[in-house]
């Protein structure tokens, strides 16, 4: 198993670019399998996820061509099969985005439930009405979603909570619905309008996307295009953090200011100075961190994809800081790891209180999620001496070349395979 060993306590000083979202790009790929013509991507991010997704397209007959590690060419013609396997399911929970996609275009489709996910959690029940109340059967069976449709209809749908994959699900299959569609109670995410300009780049008809209300007409077909994803407002929000936690100074290029809002906001409120520009935002952290309340909450709200990053911002603070997650329900599973490294961190139902200390110090943590696995490196960069992160495979499902990105910003950290390498390591870091 690889892991990621760094010695801490350099200040990341430097420029950054900021790769595709990913999330937005997961969505993206999906659809562009509803169209027969050849569809362009670029701006892709290189990471786990994306290539997960692309052999899922594959595997169900559609031609992926790939130019570039970031651009890739997709024709949907020749699809000879509605039904994705397990075998991606289970690695990627966005695999059900080919729900949306595969429902829209053939009427059809037979998705794996995403990883292990009970059909009465809040995920995917949301997906599933839209899909009902356009005029599909859905039915679970042999532990898959199958979906059908004579014919998909436009319907008016209220979503019981603001969930992003069942807008985006949604409002793919809507786009070639017969009639027009109203999504209420939609997420306003980035990607959102993202997945929503791209659909409308070939030939879809969506209007309000990030508002709470979409009106979407339905078309006959889908047509070719060439689309340019997104930056990734979490990647962004990362490296600012870590200028943050590292008392650095980072340039993040390639990024939309607006959709780091809420990110920036924070970043000032606990004593960090930020420079926006046009597609680049300039992070300075000179002086200890002040404390602060966080909740996370959906966008324009605080990303709950940011929420470890500022939590480990905060635990080198000074006072007394509390973060509240309002949108999943384990997204704490990093605070034991993060008090190895002497962080004082206590959780208490869905808040963590964070009481600020002088230094934290290098230990052993493993990273149990992909947002919590990037804050714990983050903290190792802050920290005292060796740190070591177990289960990277977490961190690089949604971050291209991440140490690579973090090494030309001044911080000393290696990927490795064994503790022969580990050890290498140290002595050549002294």
């Amino acid at each position: 198993m690889e892991q990621y060993v760094i010695k801490g306590g350099n200040p990341l000083v430097g420029e950054v670019e900021i790769g595709g979202a990913k999330n937005a790009a997961l969505a993206i790929l999906a659809a562009a399998i509803m169209t027969d013509e050849t569809v362009c991507v670029e701006n892709l991010p290189d990471v786990r996820d994306i290539h997960v997704l692309l052999e899922a397209i594959e595997q169900i007959g559609a031609r992926v061509e790939k130019i570039s590690p970031s651009v890739v060419k997709i024709n949907g013609s020749t699809i000879g099969d509605v039904s994705v396997e397990y075998e991606f399911i289970k690695k990627i929970r966005a695999s059900y985005y080919l729900l949306g996609a595969l429902l829209g275009k053939y009427k059809n489709a037979e998705v794996p439930l995403p990883g292990g996910c009970n059909i009465g959690s809040r995920p995917i029940d949301q997906h599933l009405k839209g899909f009902r109340a356009m005029g599909a059967s859905v039915d679970i069976m042999h532990g898959a979603i199958v979906a059908r449709a004579e014919e998909l209809h436009g319907s008016h749908i209220f979503l019981d909570m603001v969930s992003v994959g069942a807008t985006i699900n949604i409002m793919m299959a809507a786009s070639m619905a017969v009639g027009n569609t109203i999504i209420e109670n939609a997420a306003r995410e980035p990607h959102v309008v993202d997945v929503a300009n791209f659909l409308n780049s070939m030939g879809a008809n969506i209007k309000g996307a990030g508002t709470d209300v979409i009106r979407i007409k339905g078309v006959d077909k889908l047509h070719s295009t060439n689309y340019s994803i997104i930056p990734d407002q979490i990647e962004a929000g990362t490296f600012m953090f870590a200028a943050a936690a590292t008392k650095g100074d980072i340039m993040v290029k390639n990024v939309i200011p607006k959709h780091l809002e809420a990110t920036t906001a924070k970043l000032v409120e606990i004593g960090c100075e930020v420079e926006e520009f046009d597609d680049a935002v300039r992070v300075v952290a000179s002086k200890r961190l002040r404390r602060t309340h966080v909740k996370t909450l959906p966008y324009p709200g605080y990303p709950t994809d940011m929420q470890p990053q500022i939590a480990v911002a905060l635990s080198l603070a000074e006072g007394t800081s509390i973060v509240t997650e309002s949108i999943f329900e384990n997204r704490f599973k990093y605070a034991d790891e993060l008090s190895r490294m002497g962080a004082d961190v206590k959780v208490e139902g869905n808040s963590a209180i964070i009481d600020g200390v002088n230094k934290l110090t290098g230990a052993r943590v493993s990273a149990p999620d992909l947002r919590a696995g990037a804050a714990l490196v983050i903290a190792g960069l802050a920290a005292e001496g060796i740190t070591i992160v177990d289960d990277i495979v977490y961190i690089q499902r949604g971050y291209e070349h991440f140490e690579e990105k973090l090494r030309n910003l001044g911080a000393e950290i290696e990927k490795v395979a064994d503790e022969k390498e580990i050890q290498k390591f140290k002595l050549r870091v002294g």
